[in-house]
């Protein structure tokens, strides 16, 4: 099939609009010619840097300008992380997700980064980091250790961005997704609704990815998880109408699957309060991809005694392990979009 790289807003809120069933089937017919149906990515995350951030993203419960109670914490040493990532394995996840609360690793940090990326690849486990901002240079290191993926999510839309966040800007985002491709490090890149955006950032959030010159190779959704302390989760807690809806959360699922069908779509955060039958129509419209175990990062997560329940519920396997293509590789398969 043809990758389109050049939807348009309304091509996008024209999917958003459709009647709900008819969104789906359409997801639906797209995600089962492009991935196995039955099947959903394991993947695990751990916090090797916790709190202290100097960003103030308004749903983060790491930002210093956040009164959470997350206590700073320095680097995790290198043995404790591989331990952590030998257990995920043991308990079936495919991929391990590093996350550092950063604004952007200094270059004293890299030595240790790149020691942890060799180790969790050794184990034949696909390996991704999310460190804040990188460098060019930064970027190559990683790529030279055998780093799979790099996530830095955009977020919101354009519009939307600035609303949630203030020290950085969406076009800081985009530089460093830049400087990833680059490398030939593999794309992770995504955002979270439920912050009180309209549907139409939603529109543009999925715009913003749908665009890029090659489309990221995952795609995490995450619905807000509301943290008292924080910025949304304080103006959220007075306006709960603001929680949105879970068909509409749904429906954006069911949009990132139709604008990007090769993408691994990650139902994230937010899992832990939805239903069994929120969760089975989100696969049903095409997500594939998601976190095990009870925490993510410092926000709680459904478990995986819920997590293997839900499975057998619905008829749904773990992803078999595969070497994951590189992005040079992935971009050879990728064909230009139709006149």
């Amino acid at each position: 099939m043809t990758i389109r790289t050049d939807w348009t807003r309304e091509d996008i809120a024209g999917l958003f609009d459709l009647p709900f069933t008819e969104l789906l089937f359409r997801a639906a017919t797209v995600h089962r010619e492009n991935h196995a149906a039955d099947q959903v990515q394991l993947c695990t995350l751990l916090s090797i840097k916790t709190g202290g951030c100097p960003e103030d993203c308004g749903y983060c419960s790491q930002s210093v300008k956040a009164d959470s109670g997350v206590t700073a914490t320095k680097l995790m040493d290198v043995r404790a992380v591989l331990q952590s990532a030998a257990q995920a394995k043991d308990n079936g996840s495919q991929r391990f997700c590093m996350g550092a609360a950063w604004r952007n690793p200094k270059d004293r940090d890299m030595p240790a980064i790149v020691e942890i990326v060799k180790g969790v690849r050794a184990m034949g486990l696909e390996t991704c980091m999310t460190l804040g901002m990188l460098t060019p240079k930064q970027a190559d290191m990683l790529a030279e250790a055998g780093l799979d993926y790099y996530n830095h999510n955009i977020d919101s839309s354009p519009e939307y961005y600035e609303r949630a966040i203030s020290t950085r800007k969406m076009s800081d985002r985009l530089e460093t997704l830049g400087h990833v491709r680059a490398s030939g490090i593999n794309v992770c890149s995504g955002g979270i609704v439920g912050m009180g955006e309209t549907r139409a950032d939603r529109v543009g959030f999925i715009h913003t990815l749908a665009t890029l010159p090659q489309h990221p190779e995952s795609v995490p959704v995450n619905a807000l998880v509301p943290v008292k302390g924080t910025v949304l989760g304080d103006m959220l807690a007075d306006t709960p109408l603001a929680k949105i809806d879970d068909i509409e959360f749904v429906r954006t699922v069911a949009a990132a699957r139709i604008t990007m069908p090769l993408s691994m779509v990650r139902l994230s955060a937010g899992r832990e309060s939805m239903s069994e039958a929120t969760q089975a129509l989100c696969f049903m419209a095409g997500a594939n991809s998601i976190f095990t175990g009870d925490k993510l990062l410092t926000a709680p997560n459904a478990g995986d005694d819920n997590d293997a329940a839900l499975f057998a519920k619905l008829g749904l396997t773990a992803l078999a392990g595969e070497e994951p293509l590189r992005a040079s590789e992935r971009a050879c398969k990728t064909m230009e979009p139709a006149e």
